[in-house]
């Protein structure tokens, strides 16, 4: 079984080999990028330690950070931005609280949703409201999963930012087909290339639930890079945001993350 105790040495160990790597390449903008890490890692692996009441806690801090960034990309007020932040937390909540009663606090948070442009009398723009709003809910609810998956959610994080990373450098150095014209930047070879590293992560940490994991980083964390690259296309942005340094904002960080828990929690 998966526990954060026995992931830390491996995070541990692979933070002060890239830090020696990004040293030795004088470059930075990986500099930059790696003491992001260098802070976050820490913080969200003690998170995890703490069991369920770290990982919720957590989960609502990316939550609320992550929905101010997605309104902002889809222009949502902040009535809107409010609603939806109280929707995935009170979610989150739920799945550490009352984890029977999920599906209903998300019922309940998609009405609130829905009810803020219709108090408003919002005819003109009430429906790319609600549209945005229920897709936030959605997209960013599943921060819940997160919950009850404990150390696995860890290694799930782990494991498609590695691929993600990998799919990046192999991507610019093999070329070949681009994946999407959303991010024509991204090449098959390289998801490809990230996807086999992804699922190595996974043997390394020992991570479960078998092919239901696998699927998660080699399938969800390359649609949920395209899915973000879908919502800044359409808000003609190239960052979730400018806060974080290397990364652009939060959401830009946990976008492949966030598909990867859905498609675990369809297949497991």
């Amino acid at each position: 079984m998966t526990t954060v105790a026995s992931l830390a040495p491996f995070l541990g160990g692979a933070l002060a080999l890239s830090g020696v790597a990004v040293a030795a390449s004088r470059r930075r903008e990986l500099l930059v990028r790696w003491c992001a890490w260098a802070v976050g890692v820490p913080l969200v692996t003690a998170a995890f330690w703490w069991g369920r009441p770290g990982t919720a806690a957590i989960a609502c801090a990316v939550g609320v950070i992550a929905v101010v960034e997605y309104g902002g990309l889809v222009r949502l007020g902040r009535a809107d931005r409010a609603v939806l932040a109280g929707a995935v937390v009170g979610v989150v909540l739920a799945a550490w609280l009352a984890p029977g009663e999920v599906f209903r606090v998300a019922a309940a948070g998609a009405l609130a949703i829905a009810a803020v442009p219709l108090v408003a009398g919002d005819a003109d723009d009430g429906l790319r409201r609600l549209g945005a709003g229920l897709l936030g809910l959605v997209w960013l609810g599943v921060l819940a999963a997160l919950v009850p998956l404990g150390a696995d959610g860890l290694a799930l994080f782990v494991a498609v930012s590695v691929a993600d990373i990998v799919a990046y450098f192999a991507g610019r150095r093999l070329g070949g087909p681009r994946l999407s014209p959303l991010s024509p930047a991204k090449r098959w070879s390289g998801t490809l290339a990230g996807a086999v590293a992804g699922l190595g992560t996974l043997v390394v940490l020992s991570a479960s639930p078998g092919w239901p994991m696998a699927v998660a980083v080699a399938v969800g964390g390359p649609a949920g890079d395209l899915l973000e690259s879908m919502v800044k296309r359409g808000a003609r942005a190239k960052d979730a945001g400018d806060w974080l340094p290397g990364s652009g904002g939060l959401l830009d960080r946990i976008d492949s993350l966030l598909v990867a828990l859905a498609v675990l929690l369809v297949l497991g």
